[in-house]
């Protein structure tokens, strides 16, 4: 069974910095596509970034430029470094492992404040 476990949410100002992490415990994690999608209140879940299991990046256009997804396979590790943050950024973020089936996180909460 996978399990998810997100951290390093939080509170920050417009045009700051967090970088999520998303802790991947299971076995073939390095099989894994893995994602980053978040949901904003009143919104759709949407996709922000995904990184596949042989490295390929790509990211939303919304967050081109600012977001980077990453992985550490030896630490079974996902990172979202968001930088230049906006107020519309403001969301809770899920981490997703994507292997024919899906596994979610609970959520991590960033606010950002104008």
């Amino acid at each position: 069974q996978v399990q998810l476990v997100e951290s390093g949410g939080g509170l920050v100002q417009a045009g700051g910095s967090l970088r999520l992490s998303c802790t991947f415990s299971g076995v073939l994690f390095r099989l894994y596509d893995m994602g980053w999608h978040r949901q904003a209140p009143g919104k759709q879940r949407e996709l922000v970034a995904r990184i596949t299991a042989g490295g390929i990046a790509n990211s939303a256009d919304s967050v081109k430029g600012r977001f980077t997804i990453s992985r550490d396979n030896a630490k079974n590790t996902v990172y979202l470094q968001m930088n230049s943050l906006k107020v519309e950024d403001t969301a809770v973020y899920y981490c997703k492992a994507q292997l024919g089936v899906d596994f979610w996180g609970q959520g991590t909460q960033v606010t950002v404040s104008s």
